[in-house]
This record gives C-alpha cells, structure tokens and sequence, in this order.
C-alpha cells in the first residue's frame, strides 16, 4: 500500500508540474538593475557554508520519494544526476524503511551510486530517535531532515490524525543526532513563528518548503474517494513570503517549493537563503528526457546562476543579500500585514558603495 501511494505521489506530482499555471509569488520580486555593477566570471565561486555545512554549491535535489520499485529507479537516476554535477541530494520519507525493510534498497541506491556526494536523510516528526539513526545510517547521510506536513497528512486518507507530540520528537532528534537536523515543510511554508521555535528546539536549519510548487493537498485530495478537500488546495506561506517573514530569525534558512529557474534560485539567495532545494521541475526533466537530461539541465543552472552572479556583482550567493530588491503585488501586502519593513531591501547596495564624488575624494 505505501508503494501504490509513492507511486501516486509522482504520478500527480507530474501532472501538476505539466498542469501549473507557472506563476508564482517569486514572480513579484525584482532585481534593482545597477547598469555597472557587473564583476568578472573568473571572481564568482557558488561555494555556500552555513551552520557548519558546506556545499561547493547553493543548489540541491529536494526529497521526492523512495519505498517502491519505481521510485527505486528514480533515486538511482537522480543519485547519478547528483554525482554528476556535484549537487547535494535529499532522500524522500523514509517511512517507508521502517515498516518495510526490504525496501531499503530503494532509498540506499542514492549513496551507492553518489559515494561522495552529500546525501540527506528524511523522516517525519512522528520518527523515535532510533528511526532517525537507522535512516541516517542506511544512507551514510551528512544530514536528516524531519519533514513537517500537518495539511497533507490531514488531506490524506490514510494520513496522521495527531501533531502534538512532534515539537517534543524533533527536540529528540535534534539532542540525538549526530548529523546536522534540517527541519522541512513539503510545500506549505515555515512562518516566522514556527523558524524560532525551531530554533528553540535545537534544529540547526530550516528549509521553508513554501507554496508556489507541487501542491500536496492537491495530491492527497486527488487519491481520495470523494475530493472533498479541494477548498485547501494554494494553502499556506509561499517561499518568497517565508524568506522575507524569516529574516533574522536566528538560524540559516534554505529555500524550496516553487522554484522554477536559475533566476529564482538568485532571488531566493537574495532573501536570504543559504541554499535552494528544487524536486518538481527536476522530476518532470528526468521523467521526461532521462538523466542526461536531468544532468544536462541541472549543469545548465549552475552555468546561468553563475553568470547571474557575474551580472549582479555578487562574488558568492552570500554576497547576493547586498542586491537591492523591490516587491510587489500580494507579496507586498503580506510584508505590510506582518509588518516587514521593504525599504532597507530595496537600498541595500548604498550600505555597500560609498559615495564618490568626481574629484576621487570620498
């Protein structure tokens, strides 16, 4: 049964990626163009450290799936995919693992085939700290991830009816692991609120899995008998939202859900993500053309977020925080509700550049 519904899960999540409207809330984010800003290509490195982690890149393969014969194959294929352009990769819930041993292959084959790279483990909040280190262990995983996911489980027929003991088990987890703890959301988004709890409970990072990618409530609603949930489909924060609700919150934060192409990914670098996680569109290349495909667009990102940079005056996605960004639209009007202050982000170059005037003094 958990391998029909893994099975569903890419199935639908398919059709959404080739049914989506294609807009989303990143959309309302701009780049304050500075005509001279530009740098050489030669002084860009993608290199990204937070909380004791390092990536020679800012973009990573999110969890998608694992648990049956089919998504054993697309592990294997995104594992080479991962190996071959050097970018970290997230294993799907390994829930999966625990009731069924004799799957393990098809969440094991992301490190057989990518012995060097850097794998995540995942789990759900309801997972004992024993689960956690089987899953971590099975992987060799340089990370875990404990997915949180309150409306897919609520939509889901056979989902979870009981939440309140997770802020206990993620503090678990977290007290436990001996791997950095990742905390995610599967497309509903992390408020600022939820970002400090975390924090509180010792978890070192947040991915914010926002709004604007696949839509789970949709999925779960879909393989339901009667689709009496569709009123919750678009629900949450988007990810554009969740960054600009998080910043200072106190731990480094990743970016995913709804990232849709290499000039996403700056602006999510430039809200202040230390990295940015996409599964949807790598799913449909893979799907679609294979791993070639999938390989050759991934080395295709890194190649345009690269000349971004260049064009941007960014030397490191660090850097890319000191771009000045305006927002727009709905967006905007979340920012004003919660009150997040926009100025500052449209001006941050001038804390940057220092005045000079035409006779060379300063």
């Amino acid at each position: 049964m958990i391998g029909r519904r893994k099975d569903d899960h890419v199935r639908l999540a398919l059709e959404q990626q080739r049914t989506n409207s294609g807009r989303n809330q990143f959309d309302e984010v701009s780049f304050v163009h500075h005509a001279l800003a530009g740098i050489d290509r030669a002084d860009v490195s993608l290199a990204t450290t937070f909380a004791g982690i390092s990536w020679q890149v800012p973009l990573y393969i999110n969890a998608m799936t694992g648990g049956s014969t089919k998504t054993g194959i697309i592990n294997r294929d995104l594992a080479i995919a991962a190996r071959e352009t050097g970018v970290p990769l997230a294993s799907g819930s390994m829930s999966a693992y625990f009731k069924d041993p004799d799957c393990a292959g098809t969440f094991s084959v992301l490190r057989t085939e990518n012995p060097d790279g850097f794998v995540l483990a995942n789990v759900n909040a309801n997972a004992t700290t024993e689960q956690a280190h089987r899953a971590v262990d099975l992987l060799r995983a340089d990370a875990l991830q404990i997915h949180v996911n309150t409306v897919q489980e609520t939509v889901m027929p056979e989902g979870d009816r009981s939440f309140s003991a997770w802020l206990g088990q993620i503090e678990k987890i977290a007290a436990a692991s001996d791997v950095p703890v990742i905390v995610k959301e599967v497309g509903f988004g992390l408020s600022r609120e939820t970002v400090l709890t975390l924090r509180d409970l010792g978890v070192r990072v947040a991915d914010l899995g926002g709004r604007g990618g696949t839509d789970f409530a949709r999925i779960e609603n879909d393989r339901r008998g009667p689709a009496d949930y569709a009123y919750l489909h678009g629900w949450g924060l988007s990810t554009a939202a969740c960054l600009l609700d998080a910043q200072d919150a106190g731990i480094p934060v990743l970016a995913s859900g709804g990232v849709r192409s290499p000039l996403d990914a700056a602006r999510a670098l430039a809200l202040g993500a230390s990295g940015v996680g996409v599964s949807g569109g790598f799913l449909r290349a893979l799907l679609d053309g294979g791993v070639e495909a999938l390989t050759a667009l991934i080395s295709a990102w890194l190649d345009q977020l690269t000349a971004l940079l260049t064009m941007l005056g960014a030397r490191t996605p660090a850097e890319l925080t000191r771009c000045d960004l305006t927002v727009h639209g709905d967006l905007r009007t979340f920012c004003i509700d919660r009150g997040i202050a926009l100025g500052p982000l449209a001006q941050r170059s001038r804390t940057v550049h220092a005045p000079r005037n035409l006779t060379g003094s300063t």
